[in-house]
């Protein structure tokens, strides 16, 4: 169902991506939590069909319907693909051997990849050397904060954080993907890329895990609905809406609020702390996003509008 543009209020924008960043900044520490006794492939179709359900029932109350065309739906499922399916799992699995802290931090050059892949494929916002800068100093953080792992823990948490990063590219492809629906009502996209991960993953819980013999903890569940809806269900529609509003590359820029709140969520709840390495990481990090998201000269906007 079509909808007319959405036009950007700045002040409505800006509150909506600090929104958007404590939503996805908690989801690290509750997948800690629900992956403590519910498998990561589990936990995510569940993750994604609860928010799906969620979002069917908000839109019939609002009177809003799924597109029915083949066209919308195949795009549903790519955007699945892109912003749930591939790197929810992805992030479930490696925080099984890292903390949800440096999680949240390499998850945090989502605005660098979308940049690269904007400058070099899709060009459908501008760059400049100033971006171009950001994103030399983002791969340089996450360098430092890979690259110290390398020699000192070859194995599985050099391999879980590799996972984080691939899913970071994920997400930037799904930022850039997520212009497809400028057409439809924010929540339609949301709902229609849900419900297809939830159906892609589904029949993998069924065959891998066997949910049906899995005895999950309270905590573990309470964990798995906070996921769903707060850090999916409502998360997806305000991203769906600065997508519009703000552009892929503005709306990334949230991971530079996600990252210390993130790691401020992961200390407090789950006692984590962070090595020296991936303090100097996070910094040159968040200089990178910064110096790709904050226009010159104007300090009171924080991203670009598309």
């Amino acid at each position: 169902m079509a909808t007319r543009p959405l036009q950007p209020n700045h002040a409505v924008e800006l509150a909506l991506l600090a929104i958007l960043a404590t939503l996805w900044a908690s989801s690290y520490t509750f997948i800690k939590i629900g992956i403590d006794t519910i498998p990561p492939i589990t936990l995510i179709a569940a993750r994604t069909l609860i928010a799906g359900g969620i979002l069917v029932l908000i839109m019939r109350w609002r009177g809003i319907r799924l597109p029915r065309d083949a066209a919308s739906w195949r795009n549903f499922a790519v955007q699945a693909c892109l912003n749930s399916v591939i790197p929810f799992t992805l992030i479930a699995w490696a925080e099984k051997s890292i903390d949800a802290g440096l999680a949240v931090i390499l998850n945090s050059m989502t605005p660098v990849f979308t940049f690269l892949i904007t400058w070099l494929w899709s060009r459908h916002e501008a760059t400049s050397l100033r971006k171009f800068a950001g994103v030399v100093l983002g791969l340089a953080g996450t360098s430092i904060i890979v690259g110290s792992q390398a020699f000192t823990h070859v194995g599985q948490e050099l391999t879980a954080q590799l996972a984080v990063v691939l899913a970071t590219i994920c997400y930037a492809g799904a930022a850039i993907f997520g212009r497809n629906f400028k057409n439809l009502d924010p929540m339609a996209p949301a709902a229609g890329s849900l419900l297809s991960g939830a159906m892609i993953l589904l029949p993998l819980s069924l065959i891998v895990d066997r949910p049906w013999t899995l005895v999950p903890s309270g905590a573990s569940i309470m964990a798995l609905i906070g996921l769903a809806v707060f850090s999916t269900a409502m998360a997806f529609v305000i991203y769906f809406r600065l997508i519009h509003t703000l552009g892929s590359v503005g709306t990334t820029a949230q991971a530079y609020l996600r990252a210390p709140i993130g790691i401020a969520i992961g200390a407090y709840f789950l006692g984590e702390s962070l090595s020296r390495a991936a303090w100097i990481g996070l910094r040159f990090i968040l200089a990178g996003v910064a110096a790709m998201t904050i226009p010159q000269g104007k300090r009171k906007a924080i991203v670009q509008a598309a």
